[in-house]
C-alpha cells in the first residue's frame, strides 16, 4: 500500500501493508514536520515588493470618525494590498476639503495624486451609522462616485472593505476583493504538544476567528462556491477524515472517513458535489461525491498516485496531481470520457494545480532541486512562468477576481507566513502569524 501527502511542497510516501499503519506514521510526520517550526510575535500584512506602476490616490480622512477604527487606514491598506495603487502618504494631504467645490485639482495633481476622496462618519440612531465617500479623478476634474453606507457601531472594518471595493471596481472596471475572506491552519506550539487551528480572516489578514481547535492534524481547508461553507481535512479520530463546517451556524458533518486515505476535498462550482482523494480501493484514486446522496464515482484509475483535485470553472474537468509519469505532474481529466491528459513537463515536481476563477490560469507549486516556487500557467498558451521566490513556497490559492495569489511560505527567520502576489509577482504581501506556523491558505470567493 502506498499512502501519499504533500506537505512543505515535498511527497512524502508512506509504505507499508496496512494502511492504518501508514496513516498513523502519517500523522507523526506531520506532527514532527510542524512542531519544527519557530512562530513570529504578531500578524500583520507588510508590503514586501511594490509596483512601480501603481495608480497614485490620496485618502483623506473622514471627518467625525470618532471610533477606534480608522476607515480611511482600512481603505488605504486595502487598495496598497492590491498593488494596483499606491495611496500618498499623510505628508501630501495637502488639504482636507469636505465639498468638491473646495478641491483644487492643479495643487492635489502637483503631489502626484491621480485620484481622490473625502467623507465623514455621522450617527444616524443608536449604535447605528453612515458613512459618506466620495471619490473623485484629479486627472478629469470630476466626481465617480458617491456612496452612503449604512453600519452598525463595531462594523467600521467591513463598511471601509465595502468602500474599498467600490472604489478599485469603478477605477479598473474589476470586482473588488476586500469584503472577501481567507481560510488558513496554524499550528501552535503549547505545553503538551502541538495545537492546531483553522482560522478564518479578512482578506488583509486581520479579524481572525477561530473555527476549529484541535490536538491533531487539520488540512485542506476549501470554501464552497457561496463562500458559507469549508470542507476540510481532520486526523481527530485517528485515520484521515473530511469535514463540511457551515461557518453560520458552526454546525459540522462528517463526510468522508473511508479506510486509509480522505484528503484533498475540492467544492464544485455548483457546490453538489466534491472531489476527493480515497485509497480505499488499495490506491489513491481522485473521486467525486455527490454530498447530498453521497453518491462516489470513482474518476481515476492508475497504478500511480492520483491526488489534490480542483474544479475547472465550468465543471466539466479536474486538474490533480499525479506521478504516473515518474514524477509529480499536473494533469486534466475530463469529466464525461474520463480521458487524462498531462499538462506540466518541466522541473522535476509539479503539484498542487489550481484554476483561476476565469479559467484562463492555473497556480501550482514547481520544484527543481529542492527549491520550489509558485507557478502559473496560462492555459490558452499552455505556457508557464514562476512567480515568486522559494524555497519552500506552497499551496497557492487564487482571489476571486483572478488578480492575485496567496500562498504559504517561510521567511528568512523560519516563521511560517502568507505572501499574496499579483499574477505577474511585482506586488507582494507578507502576513506574519503569531500563534503558529501557518499554511494551507484558501481564498473566499466574492459573497454577494
Amino acid at each position: 500500500m502506498v499512502i501519499i501527502t504533500h506537505l512543505k511542497n515535498h511527497t512524502i510516501i508512506l509504505r507499508n501493508k496496512k494502511v492504518e499503519k501508514s496513516m498513523k506514521r502519517m500523522t507523526l510526520i506531520l506532527i514532527l514536520m510542524f512542531s519544527s517550526f519557530s512562530f513570529a510575535d504578531d500578524v500583520i500584512f507588510e508590503i514586501t515588493k511594490h509596483n512601480a506602476s501603481a495608480i497614485p490616490i490620496a485618502i483623506l480622512p473622514l471627518t467625525n470618525n470618532v471610533q477606534s477604527t480608522n476607515i480611511s487606514t482600512v481603505i488605504s491598506g486595502d487598495l496598497n494590498l492590491s498593488g494596483q495603487f499606491r495611496t500618498l502618504g499623510s505628508e501630501d494631504l495637502i488639504a482636507n476639503p469636505k465639498f468638491a467645490s473646495q478641491i483644487k485639482y492643479g495643487e492635489w495633481r502637483m503631489v502626484g495624486a491621480d485620484y481622490l476622496t473625502m467623507g465623514s462618519v455621522r450617527a444616524s440612531g443608536p449604535g447605528r451609522y453612515e458613512i459618506d465617500i466620495k471619490l473623485f479623478s484629479v486627472v478629469d476634474q470630476k466626481q465617480m462616485l458617491s456612496l452612503t453606507l449604512p453600519v452598525l457601531e463595531g462594523d467600521f472594518r467591513s463598511g471601509g472593505h465595502y468602500i474599498a471595493d467600490k472604489i478599485y471596481e469603478k477605477i479598473t472596471g474589476i470586482k473588488g476583493i476586500f469584503s472577501t475572506k481567507i481560510a488558513y491552519v496554524t499550528a501552535t506550539q503549547i505545553t503538551d504538544g502541538i495545537q492546531y487551528q483553522l482560522l478564518v480572516a479578512d482578506a488583509d489578514g486581520k479579524n481572525s476567528q477561530a473555527l476549529v481547535t484541535s490536538s491533531q492534524p487539520l488540512l485542506s481547508p476549501k470554501w464552497s462556491p457561496q463562500g458559507n461553507k469549508l470542507a476540510y481535512v481532520s486526523f481527530e479520530k485517528g485515520n484521515s477524515a473530511i469535514y463540511i463546517q457551515d461557518l453560520s451556524t458552526g454546525s459540522r458533518e462528517l463526510i468522508s472517513n473511508y479506510k486509509g486515505i480522505n484528503s484533498g476535498p475540492s467544492f464544485s462550482p455548483d457546490g453538489r458535489q466534491l472531489a476527493l482523494t480515497l485509497s480505499k480501493s488499495g490506491n489513491p484514486e481522485i473521486y467525486t461525491m455527490d454530498i447530498y446522496t453521497r453518491r462516489l464515482k470513482q474518476i481515476t484509475k492508475s497504478w500511480a498516485i492520483d491526488t489534490g483535485a480542483n474544479w475547472a470553472p465550468d465543471g466539466n474537468s479536474l486538474v490533480f496531481t499525479s506521478d504516473r509519469g515518474g514524477k509529480p505532474n499536473l494533469y486534466q481529466v475530463d469529466l464525461n470520457s474520463l480521458v487524462a491528459s498531462r499538462l506540466t513537463f518541466e522541473g522535476d515536481y509539479n503539484a498542487g494545480g489550481s484554476f483561476s476563477p476565469d479559467g484562463e490560469h492555473i497556480c501550482y507549486v514547481q520544484g527543481n532541486k529542492n527549491n520550489y516556487k509558485i507557478a502559473l500557467r496560462h492555459n490558452k498558451s499552455e505556457t508557464s512562468q514562476q512567480i515568486s521566490d522559494g524555497p519552500l513556497d506552497e499551496t497557492p490559492t487564487f482571489a476571486p477576481n483572478n488578480n492575485m495569489i496567496l500562498y504559504a511560505t517561510k521567511n528568512t527567520k523560519g516563521q511560517g507566513i502568507l505572501i499574496s502576489t499579483s499574477l505577474d509577482g511585482s506586488t507582494k504581501n507578507q502576513l506574519l502569524v503569531s500563534n503558529g506556523h501557518i499554511r494551507e491558505p484558501s481564498w473566499s470567493p466574492v459573497i454577494n
